[in-house]
């Protein structure tokens, strides 16, 4: 059984290889708080458009390139660093504090996107982040069956997929920096990206993960499952713009 210090004192069990009540334990404590991150993503999202601020730090962004290009700097250096503190495997708070850093940090990136889709005024409507919801937690519950289903370590996927996130990244600096649009084709590669990821992060939680890095494993699916909302729901306002 391969094992690892976790304090200099302590030795965890990489989970795939734990006895099969820490291995079950470990899973739900990291589904149950993936379950609580989304809550919490939901719940601060909608007092930021019950309040008015979603839509004031929109209009903020909306006004100068060097605001997009700024929040984009914010969000990639703040989410290293909650990385960072859920690996902190010898201070549960540190871990807990980067898990809601990251939350508070993808709900920063998702205010304009949101706001535009939510709002009649800006030829959204309230029904089309549920509607994205729906089919993100649809395609998030497949992959994750099959993923279990199926018992095949796809940690070889790591290096593709980071290959394509900073192809993609470069594609998105180059849209902001130059003012054109991506399109529904690069949304729907996106979205395949990101469903990768969703595998990837799925099978390195029943192949990779020590038992008690629930915290960091939760952050990194919770991660993936946003970015895949993020673009299910640019396709969706696509579409009804089209209509």
């Amino acid at each position: 059984m391969s094992n690892y210090l976790v304090d200099g004192y302590h030795v965890e069990s990489v989970a795939a290889e734990a006895p099969v009540s820490e291995r079950v334990a470990f899973i739900r404590r990291t589904y149950a708080h993936v379950a609580g991150a989304g809550a919490a993503f939901v719940g601060l999202s909608v007092f930021l458009q019950v309040s008015g601020i979603a839509e004031q730090v929109m209009l903020q962004l909306f006004t100068s390139k060097l605001a997009w290009l700024g929040l984009m700097v914010v969000f990639i250096a703040g989410t290293w660093v909650a990385h960072s503190m859920a690996y902190a495997r010898s201070n549960v708070g540190v871990q807990y504090a980067g898990l809601a850093l990251y939350v508070l940090l993808y709900t920063l990136l998702f205010t304009p996107i949101l706001t535009l889709a939510s709002q009649p005024k800006y030829g959204g409507s309230p029904q089309l982040p549920l509607q994205a919801g729906i089919v993100t937690l649809a395609v998030f519950g497949a992959l994750t069956v099959a993923v279990f289903a199926s018992g095949r370590d796809f940690s070889f996927l790591g290096p593709i997929l980071w290959v394509c996130s900073f192809a993609a990244l470069g594609l998105i600096l180059a849209a902001v920096l130059f003012g054109f649009s991506l399109g529904l084709v690069f949304c729907a590669a996106m979205v395949a990206l990101f469903a990768g990821y969703i595998i990837y992060d799925t099978s390195n939680i029943i192949h990779h993960y020590g038992t008690h890095e629930h915290v960091a494993a939760s952050m990194a699916l919770f991660g993936s499952a946003a970015m895949l909302f993020y673009y299910i729901l640019r396709i969706f306002m696509a579409v009804r713009s089209s209509d």
